[in-house]
């Protein structure tokens, strides 16, 4: 006989363990909730939670922009010397 294994019925986080904070929007870049959604998420009810994810998929195009980067400092640079 298998041991039955205690499973809990609720909405699991959405996590991806890519966790960082974005300096500007305040959301993590990996799972796109906020620090207080973070760390509420253990003794939110299953509607926040429910709630939550919904509105994570609108989150996500908020850190759809680069916001720097090679090309970035190439442009500056290239910028700058046009000033020169």
């Amino acid at each position: 006989m298998k041991d039955q294994v205690w499973t809990r019925q609720e909405i699991e986080s959405p996590c991806v363990k890519l966790c960082v904070i974005h300096p500007e929007t305040r959301l993590c870049a990996g799972c796109l909730r906020s620090i207080d959604e973070i760390t509420q998420w253990s003794r939110m009810t299953p509607e926040a939670r429910r709630e939550t994810m919904a509105a994570l998929p609108a989150r996500a195009s908020k850190h759809a922009q680069r916001r720097g980067g090679r090309a970035s400092r190439l442009d500056r640079i290239s910028a700058e010397k046009r000033f020169d």
